[in-house]
Order: C-alpha cells, then sequence, then structure tokens
C-alpha cells in the first residue's frame, strides 16, 4: 500500500496509474475509518483496478464553534485498516498541502445544497464541494464510492460533478450500521454509554416510520410526524431536520413513491451530530 502525502506525487501515480490501463476510484473521508468505510472499499475494489482512499480532515468543511479540532484523528490505526481491507493507495495530506498559503478559490453547489444540512451548517457543502473538486483533479477517479448515510452530500457532489463535467461514476453503498442499529459515524466516539443509548433511538424511530408505510399509510406528513414524535420523547435528543425528499435532488416529497423516497434525519445528541436515513 502506498502512502502519499503530497499533491505532486499524488497528481503523478494518478497519471502512471492510467498510463497502464488501470481504473481508479476513490472512496473519500476524514480518517476514524470505521467498518462503513471499508464497505465502500470492498465496493470499489469490484468496479475498478486501483483504490485511493483519502483520508482528510476538511477545515473549510467546519464553521466557527464546530467540533474541527476535536474530531478523531487516528492516522496509524487508520492505515492499517486501509492495509488490511487491500486499499492500494492512501492520500493523507495536511490542511496547509491542501489549500496552501494564498489559496482563495472556493466551489459552490447552489441548489441540492440549500435545505436540510445546509441551513445547519452553511459553511459544509462549500467546503466539501472544494476539496471534491481538488481531490477530482489531482487524484482523476474514474468512479467514486459514496455512503448513502450522507445522502444530500451524495446528491451535491453528484450534481457538482455532472455540471462541471468530470468523467466520473457516483457509487452508493447501503448504510452499514452496529449492532444496536446506530449508523456508523467517525463522531460515534464522541458518545459515552448514557449517550449512545439514546442515540440508536433515531434509527428506531424511522423504523417506526417505515412501520406505518409497511401497512398502508402514504401521508408524508403522517410518517414525518411519527418519526419525530419517537425522537422528541428522549430528552437528549434535538431534531435538526426530519425530511422525505426525492433521493437524487433532496426536494421534498408532497407524497410516498415507493422505492424513490427517502426520510433524512439529522439530531443532536447533547452536543454530538448524529445523521441517518431510510429508503421507503
Amino acid at each position: 500500500m502506498q502512502i502519499i502525502e503530497t499533491v505532486n506525487r499524488m497528481q503523478e501515480t494518478a497519471v502512471q496509474q492510467r498510463t497502464q490501463g488501470r481504473l481508479i476510484s476513490l472512496v473519500v473521508t476524514s480518517g476514524a475509518i470505521h467498518d462503513g468505510h471499508l464497505s465502500l472499499v470492498k465496493k470499489a475494489q469490484e468496479q475498478a483496478d486501483t483504490v485511493v482512499v483519502s483520508i482528510f480532515v476538511n477545515p473549510l468543511e467546519f464553521g466557527p464553534n464546530e467540533d474541527f479540532d476535536r474530531y478523531p484523528r487516528t492516522r496509524e490505526k487508520d492505515l492499517e485498516r486501509c492495509e488490511a481491507a487491500g486499499v492500494d493507495i492512501v492520500f493523507i495530506p495536511t490542511a496547509k498541502e491542501m489549500y496552501p498559503e494564498g489559496f482563495s478559490s472556493m466551489i459552490t453547489e447552489g441548489t441540492f445544497s440549500k435545505g436540510l444540512c445546509g441551513v445547519s451548517r452553511p459553511s459544509y457543502f462549500r467546503g466539501a464541494c472544494t476539496s471534491y473538486v481538488k481531490f477530482f483533479n489531482v487524484i482523476r477517479p474514474d468512479l467514486l464510492v459514496m455512503g448513502q448515510k450522507d445522502a444530500q452530500l451524495v446528491a451535491v457532489i453528484r450534481k457538482l460533478s455532472s455540471d462541471l463535467n468530470f468523467p466520473i461514476n457516483v457509487e452508493v453503498g447501503p448504510v452499514v450500521r452496529d449492532d444496536d442499529g446506530l449508523a456508523l459515524s467517525g463522531r460515534n466516539s464522541y458518545l459515552d454509554d448514557f449517550q449512545r443509548r439514546d442515540a440508536i433511538i433515531l434509527h428506531k424511530a424511522l423504523n417506526e416510520g417505515q412501520k406505518l408505510v409497511d401497512g398502508g399509510i402514504r401521508n408524508i406528513d403522517r410518517v414525518l410526524a411519527e418519526v419525530i414524535h419517537h425522537i422528541t420523547q428522549c430528552r437528549r435528543l434535538r431534531v435538526i431536520h426530519v425530511s422525505a425528499v426525492e433521493p437524487d435532488t433532496m426536494v421534498p416529497r408532497r407524497e410516498i413513491v415507493m422505492g424513490s423516497t427517502l426520510v433524512v434525519a439529522a439530531v443532536w445528541c447533547d452536543e454530538v451530530r448524529l445523521l441517518d436515513c431510510l429508503s421507503l
């Protein structure tokens, strides 16, 4: 496994891979590698010759008073997990390498990023789009594999890739959960035992909405009210948003379209921000 820390070397390596006729796949992470990331690696390995995993806690994604300094950085463990999973290249640049002195160019997607997490985290998508475009130019992947848990980010990056004519196929892997149902996330490490017990209520609440749909209910307001009701029964959880959307555009659904409706949710568990989603 190659470990690459500079943009120039990553660009040179990508050119070499392409010269050899190898298809390159990319899995973008903020580190704290977990089984959800590794499921994306496996999916990438099935469709490409060279798998690149980026590990980068992107400062542009974090607003004031967010958890940039606290976000888990577990470099050695991450590299061990990547190597054991058969990753070919880990690209692990510093912030200074990605954004050298004088850097001032930002990328914004103006439609799919507006609602949901774009309201509560106004810096997030601009920072994410900027780093993804840099990764695309540096790594030149043929395939990008993302996780469904970050559903709005998936929609935004697909739109970005299409609008800017990047010849990249975007594949999506399903949400991966711990045995208790909690969606895997680097931020789960913040949770103590009591917080984790309450955090799993988010997934349970989404399942309660699913039960209504399975029982024939098609009124979106009724389903969302059920999900929110179960979340708010826990004093530790506070709703940021719960919405039913069209998964490719994040446009709110006015009615449930089976197989093409996604319930997306973000909550605070005390001071820990958690995401989850469920396809109907």
